[in-house]
């Protein structure tokens, strides 16, 4: 999936993929698993995923951070189905994830990836999703917020616990 194919706008010039951004709260660990301390791969995975994505850290006993992602539908859906995974208690849906994130911060996702992803069915017997990710995915306009503009860094798996 390019940012502009000939014939076609680039994706954030469609505002249907503004009309309703995902939101929901993740605990701060996760987000450091995912998004690297001090958020260093969030630029990365803004990028290569096609969205844009708002945190905004929470003052709560849990320490949650509340995530905004707009962008293609298809784009928000592979992102949230990664996330689940690497807060999976389930090992093989954990390291799915992690292979997923790995992806997302090496290289743009391809119409493969999207694909793929929407045809995956959620596993509905792995309930630890709930304590890691609150709430449920809301349709709501995000406040403006500045983004992070650091670069794209490489990643190894060996590298989110570290």
């Amino acid at each position: 999936m390019e940012t502009s194919a000939p014939g076609k706008r680039p994706w954030w010039t469609v505002p249907e993929n503004f009309l309703a951004p995902m939101v929901f709260d993740m605990e701060e660990d996760q987000e450091e698993i995912i998004f690297g301390q001090s958020d260093t791969y969030l630029r990365c995975i803004e990028v290569h995923s096609y969205t844009l994505i708002q945190l905004e850290s929470w003052f709560t006993a849990r320490g949650q951070t509340r995530v905004t992602v707009v962008g293609p539908p298809r784009a928000r859906q592979w992102l949230l189905h990664m996330m689940s995974c690497v807060g999976s208690q389930d090992s093989y849906r954990h390291t799915q994830g992690l292979e997923m994130l790995q992806r997302v911060r090496s290289q743009p996702l391809t119409k493969n990836d999207l694909v793929t992803s929407v045809s995956m069915e959620p596993n509905t017997g792995d309930l630890s999703l709930a304590t890691r990710i609150s709430g449920t995915v809301s349709l709501s306009a995000p406040q403006a917020s500045p983004y992070q503009l650091s670069g794209c860094h490489g990643f190894h798996l060996s590298s989110l616990y570290s």
